[in-house]
Parts: C-alpha cells; structure tokens; sequence
C-alpha cells in the first residue's frame, strides 16, 4: 500500500488543476486515469470539435460569398481534417505525463474503485489518500431502449475515419447540433430527433427558434416531439423508431449517435465502501466542494453536484477552490462568475445569465430588448442571415442580468456581456464606451 497526501481520479482539466497546484507545494500526489492524460474537453471533446468546425467554417464562409468575390467553395477532405485534429490530440497526453513527472507526482492509468473511506485500488495496487479528489468528469447517458447499445457516442464521431453518408443524432442538445452541422456541410444527410418541443431547452427559447431554423434551411431534418423506442440493424444500416403523437415512424441512416446528454461518471467508483453521497447530478459537495458525508474527500467538474455549469472554464475555477482548501484548510468557497456558454454551430449561438423565463421567475423587474437584425451592417458585409438578440436589463439596478445572441462571432461578443455583468457595469456606461468598428463588438450598445 502506498500513501499519499492527495490522490486525484480523472486527469481532465479540474484533476490536472488540483493535482499540479497541491505538487507544487510539496504534497505527495498521484493521479489516475482510466483513459489517456487530458480528459474530455482536450481529447474527446470541445478542442478537436474545434478543430473540425474550423474548415466548415471555411467553406461556409466561401458559400456566403459566392458572387460576391468568391467563386469557388472549398470541399472538406474529411480524412485531412480528422489527421490534423489527431496531432493536437496525439500530443496531449504525453505532454500532460511530462508535467506530472516534472512535479514529481505518480501517475498511474486504470479506473479507481473505493475500497474504504480513504483508500482506492488501481488493478491489483492499493493507495491510500488523506485526501482524495473526484474529477472523473461525464459520460454519454445511456440509451435505455431496445437496440440503444447500438448508438455510437460523441466520441466515436469525433474519430470517425470516414464520414457517413447518412447520420441521425439522438438527442437535441448542443453536441447534436454541433456535429450535425459539420456532417452536413460535409455532404452527409442528417436527422436530429428529440422528444421535446424544443431543442437546447438550457437556451432562451427565441434565439434557439432562430437557430433552429437556420438548421433547417441548412438541409438538416429536426424532428420535435418525437420520442424514440428502438433501433434496429440490418445489411444496409441502421434503423430508429420514433413515435411523433401517437404515430410511429421510421428513419434510416448509416450511422446513428446518442447525444441524449452526459451523466457524472461515477458509477464504477464503489462510492459507497467510501461513505460517499451522490445523486443524480453528481457527488454530493458542500460550499468548500468537499463530500457532505466523507470530510476527506473533494469532487469538481461534471463528477460534483455544484451551482457550476458543466463547462471547461468551470471545471478549472473547482479545481483551483479544492487545491487551495486542501493547502490552507476550508478558506475558499466558490462564487460563480456569470458563466457564458456557446454553441459552436453556424451560425453560433451564445449565452450568459437569466433567460428571460428565469428573470421573470426571479421576480425581477426588467427590460428585454430583442430583434432579428440581418439588415446590420456587420450582417450585410459577411452575407448572413441568422443574426439576432436578446438582451435583459435589471430596470431597478439598470445593469445587464442576461444576453442571448445568434450569428456571427458571438461566441466572442459574449465575453463583453459577461464581464459587463461580472462588475455590474451600468447599461448606460457601456452605452458611452467606445468600441472598434467596423467589429461585432461594435454592435453591443444597439443591443441595449
């Protein structure tokens, strides 16, 4: 049995964090992983999603423009693109291993399971912690249907060797509508179906009608209210069976993807030989991130039931609050920032703060503004059609509590909303700033 001060599960972005800050002041650590080094978000998940949505990017850009100076749109050379996504993602863990060994923390590669309420066993070897940190992060939900194993996962998509001809996504979250919009403008067919009568129901409703929408016109087939029950798999593909109002209906398709959302990874632990709570939404923490029923254990990222959204930034921000209450005790507690989230479609789609439901919800007093604007000069010169609005004001503080946008380089726009909310900078003086133009920053202070 060896002993340590700390010992991490799960060496994604929260992990690393704990891991390396709590090495470095001189604490005795090792970390564990039954995947390679990098967690989601580097190897399986928002980086080589990047990476692939950049040369779509590319050739939507051209298309927008044919007849307007461009007279040739770029195909995607899926195989091209998938090799230069597998360099970032090759290289990661490696690199991670390397500052592991430089900290002098022990590194090992298996799945942990709790064998008391401070010690884990890794294959045949024992590890004792005085303290232990969940960050196993999420895993894709399962399919509880028949057929339901026969759905591929994220991640295959994003290691996919050849792109489908034909594809149907599970689900209407973002990573369906992400990746529906690359399989797309990669010549593929694709379906979305989801149950509800709204997609990216985490999303203000208006703005996703205009993203939906604009799926649409891209050729993408979204099928609401439509509940699957089975997929089957014959000689020539796959087929899924939906049930839309009491009628059921057939789709077919090459290849089929669960994106019925992501779940805390943490049913293989044996949680409960360590005393652990858990619900649904993860481990159960208190305000230091610390385990409400083991005292000697912390939980970050998408494995902890926290006011955090599940995303990357977030995921970092525990781990930095966990690593310093285990070096000065329970000093720190975590005071979300707003919190901007972005789906990284084409258009893109951004998010921060209350929905206009929620402020209502809150009994806020506000003032939305909101409009459809493809008339805006910023929208006329990239030739876009999809770019749209929703801003919420608190009237009695006169600071911004929420920004909703569609269209072009939102997904950069957003962070002026966030840090304009993060200090409670008045409506009025972000209306008397001075920004660049022509950017898409300049149309901030139309949109309040």
């Amino acid at each position: 049995m060896k002993q340590y001060d700390v010992i991490v599960i799960g060496s994604g972005m929260s992990g690393m964090t704990v891991a390396n800050k709590c090495a470095s002041k001189g604490l005795k650590v090792a970390v564990t992983d039954e995947l390679p080094y990098g967690g989601t978000c580097a190897l399986r998940g928002c980086d080589p999603k990047k990476i692939i949505i950049g040369a779509t990017e590319v050739r939507d850009f051209a298309q927008r423009l044919v007849g307007k100076g461009i007279n040739t749109v770029p195909q995607v050379e899926w195989k091209d693109i998938m090799a230069f996504k597998q360099e970032f993602v090759d290289a990661m863990p490696e690199k991670i291993e390397k500052g592991y060994k430089h900290n002098d923390i022990d590194t090992y590669h298996g799945a942990a399971r709790f064998i008391g309420s401070d010690a884990v066993e890794i294959a045949s070897e024992v590890l004792k912690g005085s303290k232990i940190v969940i960050a196993t992060g999420a895993r894709p939900r399962q399919l509880k249907f028949d057929g339901g194993h026969l759905a591929l996962t994220s991640t295959d998509f994003l290691n996919l060797q050849e792109l489908p001809n034909s594809l149907i996504f599970i689900g209407g979250g973002y990573i369906a509508f992400e990746f529906a919009h690359i399989a797309k403008r990669c010549g593929a067919e694709v379906t979305i179906i989801h149950r509800g009568p709204q997609p990216l129901e985490n999303f203000d409703k208006d703005i996703v009608h205009h993203l939906s929408e604009a799926t649409r016109k891209l050729g993408v087939r979204l099928m609401l209210e439509t509940n699957v029950t089975g997929i089957k798999q014959d000689a020539k593909g796959y087929t899924v069976i939906g049930e839309t109002n009491g009628s059921e209906t057939e789709f077919t398709a090459e290849a089929v993807f669960n994106s019925a959302g992501r779940v805390p990874h943490i049913d293989d632990l044996n949680l409960k030989k360590a005393s652990v709570n858990y619900n649904k939404k993860g481990i159960e923490v208190n305000k230091y991130l610390q385990s409400t029923s083991n005292p000697s254990i912390y939980a970050a990222g998408d494995a902890a039931d926290t006011d955090g959204l599940p995303l990357t930034p977030v995921a970092v921000y525990e781990g930095n609050i966990i690593a310093s209450n285990i070096l000065k005790g329970k000093n720190k507690k975590p005071e979300y920032p707003p919190m901007p989230s972005v789906v990284f479609t084409l258009p893109p789609m951004a998010s921060v703060g209350l929905t206009e439901v929620e402020a209502e919800k809150a009994g806020l007093n506000i003032k939305v503004n909101t409009k459809a604007v493809p008339g805006w000069f910023n929208a006329k010169r990239l030739n876009v059609q999809e770019y749209a609005y929703k801003t919420i004001i608190d009237t009695d503080k006169s600071t911004l509590v929420g920004a909703h946008l569609i269209g072009p380089g939102v997904e950069e726009t957003i962070n002026f909303f966030s840090l304009a909310m993060y200090k409670e900078v008045p409506v009025r003086d972000l209306k008397k700033m001075i920004y660049a133009y022509p950017t898409m920053g300049s149309d901030i202070t139309s949109m309040l």
